[in-house]
């Protein structure tokens, strides 16, 4: 299986630290965010990752390009942001007309991959696309979804004061080739998968919970926290020594992003 790692956002929620880096970049524990990504789902039977770029692009290219990952990573430049899903439309070669997995990459989170193609592969039928879910601490700054005993989504809450839980999307989900089908149907480039997609697949999506670890890293308030309790392993010596000479040659970029830490 192939995965789309979206990594074009601006994060203007992380100011004043997307100053000086893309929030896939983010570190924790001193390791760039996208590497535990790559790290993950490369190690975890999916064959290529495409990353999209758009924000401080020649960082998080440099970045890759100088990694380990480099022969498993093709990335695309957008100049012009087109939404989580007309990524995955401007991009549909790339998945061969197969299953594919798609991952907001300013997300840190703990998951089997085959574990959720294994779970994707026997969902319901009439189901097309599976959707991580985990319990957030502030539901209304997340997707919130109301399931049924199937585990199938039946009402989605993008984003609203008082939730009616806190069973939220984890902005990570296998699609099945027909959901790029319909994505093309709203013939136009800028596309959202919260908005437009996922209203509208009601009924139609199964999920698979995530009961280790999940965090949505959008703010500095849960960079920090995220740098405190996750458990993450340390980078290879390779990609180590990549991420310590990027911050050599952008001057104060390591100290200036440390300091965000207190």
């Amino acid at each position: 299986m192939r995965a789309l790692l979206l990594a074009a956002g601006l994060g203007t929620r992380l100011k004043p630290l997307t100053t000086y880096i893309p929030k896939c970049l983010s570190p924790i524990s001193n390791r760039p965010l996208i590497d535990y990504w790559l790290d993950t789902l490369l190690k975890g039977g999916i064959s290529e990752v495409l990353v999209n770029t758009h924000y401080m692009a020649d960082m998080v290219e440099h970045y890759i390009k100088h990694s380990s990952w480099r022969h498993s990573v093709s990335l695309v430049f957008e100049k012009e942001l087109l939404g989580t899903a007309g990524t995955i439309l401007k991009n549909r070669h790339f998945f061969d007309q197969k299953p594919f997995l798609v991952a907001h990459a300013d997300n840190l989170t703990l998951f089997d991959p085959q574990d959720f193609q294994q779970k994707h592969y026997s969902r319901p039928e009439g189901t097309s696309l599976t959707m991580m879910t985990f319990e957030a601490e502030h539901p209304e700054l997340c997707g919130v979804v109301e399931i049924d005993q199937n585990r199938i989504v039946q009402k989605f809450h993008e984003k609203i004061q008082n939730p009616p839980d806190n069973l939220s999307n984890a902005a990570v989900y296998i699609f099945e080739p027909t959901v790029i089908d319909f994505i093309a149907e709203f013939q136009r480039e800028f596309i959202d998968l919260s908005t437009d997609i996922i209203p509208e697949y009601l009924g139609k999506i199964f999920t698979y919970h995530n009961g280790k670890y999940h965090r949505d890293i959008g703010t500095l308030q849960s960079w920090r926290a995220a740098n405190l309790d996750f458990p993450m392993p340390k980078a290879s010596q390779e990609n180590a020594s990549v991420w310590e000479n990027m911050g050599k040659n952008h001057g104060k970029l390591h100290r200036n992003i440390t300091s965000f830490l207190s």
